[in-house]
């Protein structure tokens, strides 16, 4: 494989190619005309124009994108995450064209894809699933009967999409009609699939998921986990790995588990499989995200691989080099996504231009990012600007070093989630490993982020007024040394 085209754009886009370059393989970026001046497109020994910035009218052009690496003879697509990356018929067409997509076949996609299908392929492998419906309902006096015997409270859930989107947790039975309703709507809205089912609602879970890895040979590795369970609006914002919380014995049921719902649709590639794990610490299949991680870095971190390497290698036929039992798992790793939103105002995107930019450096330290100062962050796509990741030999020093970072990344002219994840990781839930995915719902409110500015202007009007106090009794001190200068001196002239 000697050219790869990346269809993606931002940090992942620069990420993937750096390991390129380190492989000795060629780049080609395709981008936007708002990511004209994006450094991975400079980055890229080459480089081509999609269109408008709308992601309909360039980075989901997928005909576009494979006509463009045949023009260029490129051997194989890395889609990175989110646009293409999950899109089985965009992943067909590449391999029809004699392009090596670098994930998954196109048939392991699909499944995976759709909750449902993912579902029925992992139930021969008795993975542990959360109790609830096996298929999609759409008759509503089924559906209620249904939850009658799952048990209330439940959770009505979109079978295609996620992000939190089609999903409804009802928690009386005279409330279901008009929520499965909405899930519907909504799941029809966002996914054009209105394909519903029920679940348990399990009221207090973390979030718990398994990276692996899979060759064109056989072998499926797992390579531990991350926690990911400080989200808000169902999306991921603080990731760690290792849990704090999972024992040696749960870590390995959970990885055995993992493999086995990678081979229950035959996968070839990087993958994640994401459980829910309950207050008793039994855990349950959720779903698998058939590409590269936004919260990789950590994994790469705690095991010294470089997962688009393998990814890579694993796409032109390679064996993987190592076994289950040599997968190391050294120091803790934590991972903040600095997003253009603001903790103020219910995290609403907070578009703007990147006055000051500045990244924090040290030991420990990594900044996976696509900007630079002066930038515009488009309206156009996810506002993450960065994510932010630390390494330490444990859990504290990992966490510490976080906070020291936190305060060293320079960011103004637009709000950004950096004060959320600093209140986050000095929370005491976190510091503990007390928490679960109601973090948010349970702890923040926009007033404790004001508080800590009120704190933080205090300190500073202080500081201010300290150091004027010290100009003033310098000024006098410095007139007063004049004064007497000044009349020795004219004593002196007298004599």
């Amino acid at each position: 494989m000697k050219k790869i085209l990346v269809a993606n754009r931002g940090e992942i886009a620069l990420r993937i190619m750096r390991t390129c370059k380190e492989m000795g393989i060629k780049t080609v970026a395709v981008f936007s005309e708002a990511d004209r001046m994006a450094p991975f497109v400079k980055y890229a020994d080459e480089a081509v124009l999609l269109g408008p910035p709308p992601s309909s009218e360039s980075y989901l052009l997928g005909d576009k994108i494979i006509a463009i690496s045949k023009e260029l003879n490129v051997d194989g697509i890395h889609p990175g995450y989110g646009f293409l990356s999950e899109n089985a018929a965009f992943n067909k067409k590449v391999t029809d064209a004699g392009i090596t997509f670098i994930g998954p076949s196109p048939e392991a996609m699909e499944v995976m894809g759709s909750k449902l299908a993912a579902k029925a392929a992992v139930k021969a492998y008795n993975i542990p699933l959360v109790p609830g419906t096996d298929e999609a309902i759409t008759d509503v006096a089924e559906a209620k009967k249904r939850a009658l015997e799952v048990g209330f409270p439940i959770l009505v859930k979109a079978s295609a999409g996620g992000g939190g989107k089609g999903m409804r947790i009802v928690e009386r039975v005279e409330d279901f009609e008009e929520q499965m309703d909405r899930a519907v709507s909504e799941a029809i809205s966002s996914f054009g699939d209105g394909a519903v089912f029920i679940e348990r609602f399990v009221g207090s879970p973390r979030h718990i998921e398994i990276q692996i890895l899979a060759d064109q040979h056989g072998n499926t590795l797992f390579l531990h986990e991350r926690e990911c369970s400080i989200q808000r609006r169902h999306q991921k914002v603080i990731e760690e790995a290792p849990s704090a919380v999972l024992t040696a014995k749960i870590r390995k049921a959970m990885g055995e588990a993992a493999v086995n719902v990678a081979r229950s649709c035959n996968y070839v590639g990087a993958g994640t499989v994401e459980f829910l794990l309950d207050e008793n610490k039994n855990f349950y299949f959720l779903e698998m995200n058939t590409r590269l991680q936004v919260e990789h870095p950590v994994t790469e971190q705690i095991t010294g691989l470089d997962l688009v390497r393998e990814q890579i290698n694993i796409a032109r036929g390679e064996k993987l080099t190592f076994h289950q039992e040599e997968i190391p798992m050294h120091g803790h790793s934590f991972e903040v996504r600095v997003y253009a939103e603001d903790p103020l105002n219910n995290f609403l995107p907070d578009i703007g231009k990147l006055v000051t930019y500045n990244r924090p450096q040290g030991l420990g330290v990594r900044v996976d990012d696509g900007f630079e100062e002066g930038m515009e962050i488009p309206i156009y796509y996810d506002p993450m600007i960065s994510k932010l990741i630390t390494f330490g030999k444990d859990r504290e020093e990992a966490r510490l070093r976080m906070l020291r970072a936190i305060d060293d990344y320079e960011i103004s002219g637009v709000q950004t989630t950096l004060s959320f994840c600093k209140f986050a990781l000095q929370h005491e839930a976190f510091v503990s490993g007390n928490f679960d995915t109601n973090f948010v719902k349970k702890y923040f409110t926009p007033e404790v982020l004001i508080e800590d500015t009120k704190e933080e202007e205090i300190l500073a009007a202080l500081f201010a007024a300290k150091l004027f106090e010290t100009s003033i009794k310098e000024v006098i001190k410095v007139a007063e040394n004049n004064t007497i200068q000044g009349s020795k001196w004219k004593k002196n002239r007298l004599n």
